[in-house]
Order: structure tokens, then C-alpha cells, then sequence
């Protein structure tokens, strides 16, 4: 097997998902210092575009967690 297929299969792990999440997570400390920083300015277009990406990084959690609730115990990567 490849490096590039274990790369390939490691996105469709829990482990890949659980590492998905954590750096979603972490891209939300960006959009939550610019949505502070776009009240403090009173900069509308920022807050809005700071909003907008809060919104994707719940939906990509989302969507994150789904993935990890359909993999559930059959993970082959771990096992």
C-alpha cells in the first residue's frame, strides 16, 4: 500500500476526523478575534464576513461530527 493511499484512508478515520475538528476548532479563534475586533471598529463588511465564517466552521463541525457517528466502532485504520 502507498503512502499516498494510508494518506487517502487516514481522512476517512476517526483519527483524521478527530484532527479535522481540531483544526476547525482552532480556525475559530481566528474568526472570534475578528468578529471582537469588527465590533470594536464598528466595521460592518468585517463582522459580516467574520459571521459568514463562523457559520461554515459550525457547518464544518457538523459535518465533521456526522462523519464520526457513521464511522462508529468499525474503524479499520485504528484496529
Amino acid at each position: 500500500m502507498s503512502a499516498l493511499t494510508k494518506a487517502k484512508g487516514f481522512k476517512k478515520s476517526k483519527s483524521g476526523t478527530y484532527l479535522s475538528m481540531a483544526v476547525t476548532a482552532f480556525g475559530a479563534i481566528g474568526v472570534a478575534k475578528r468578529l471582537k475586533k469588527a465590533r470594536a471598529d464598528n466595521d460592518t463588511l468585517v463582522l459580516i464576513d467574520a459571521t459568514v465564517s463562523a457559520a461554515a466552521i459550525v457547518t464544518g463541525l457538523a459535518l465533521a461530527y456526522r462523519e464520526l457517528k457513521r464511522l462508529g466502532d468499525d474503524d479499520v485504520l485504528l484496529g
